[in-house]
């Protein structure tokens, strides 16, 4: 009788990844139009009444233009928290997958699936490196797809400039587009880019796992 345990199946893939690939793309869109509504914004330029958060407590009314940008970024915001629990979701089976492939405990233990996305400090590496990770258990000797690092880089340009370009309130960001757009668009090509990237980063792990199905 045979004494050693058979490594747990391997998680189908295909699902999660079809998933995680269209969040990205409808992310992209997303920050993309954003984007638009902020080169509408400079051109248009800021009304003579001033910003919409007028201090104070006091808000004067918002152009149809501002009130449009309003969607925008609601929508925006709304399907990045989709995306990241669609990646989430998908980052979690092929890990589970990566395991039962190298036989081997991940270098990060479960709750840094999700608490590396959070946890200052250890937010600007530890994501890639579960990815890294994924990767090297997947398909062992094998390069690391270039499209991990630039997804990578391009994250970190979107997260660390839009945490303070975007900090604070939707009329905040309106301000901000008025007086300082190319900023806020840089952040956006970044995140946008890092969308991207993230399409192929997917496709590239899920590739290599589901040959190992085959």
């Amino acid at each position: 009788m045979n004494d050693r345990m058979a490594p747990p199946a391997l998680r189908p893939i295909r699902g999660a990844a079809l998933c995680a690939v269209a969040a990205l793309v409808l992310a992209g869109a997303t920050w993309a139009a954003r984007a638009v509504w902020q080169v509408q914004l400079a051109a248009a330029g800021q009304p003579p009444s001033g910003p919409p958060d007028q201090g104070g407590g006091r808000h004067r009314p918002l152009t149809a233009l501002e009130n449009a940008y309003h969607v925008v970024s609601a929508v925006g915001d709304a399907v990045t928290v989709l995306c990241a629990l669609a990646f989430l979701a998908w980052l979690w089976r092929v890990r589970d997958n990566a395991r039962t492939l190298s036989g081997q405990r991940p270098r990060y233990a479960w709750p840094w699936v999700y608490a590396g996305w959070i946890v200052p400090i250890a937010n600007l590496w530890i994501p890639r490196g579960i990815v890294v990770d994924i990767h090297r258990a997947s398909a062992p000797g094998e390069r690391l797809p270039r499209a991990v690092n630039w997804w990578w880089g391009l994250w970190l340009v979107g997260f660390l400039g839009g945490a303070g370009l975007y900090a604070g309130t939707t009329d905040a960001a309106i301000a901000r587009a008025y007086t300082n757009a190319a900023l806020l668009l840089v952040v956006d090509a970044a995140v946008v880019g890092a969308a991207a990237a993230g399409v192929f980063v997917v496709r590239a792990l899920t590739a290599v796992q589901q040959d190992h199905m085959h």
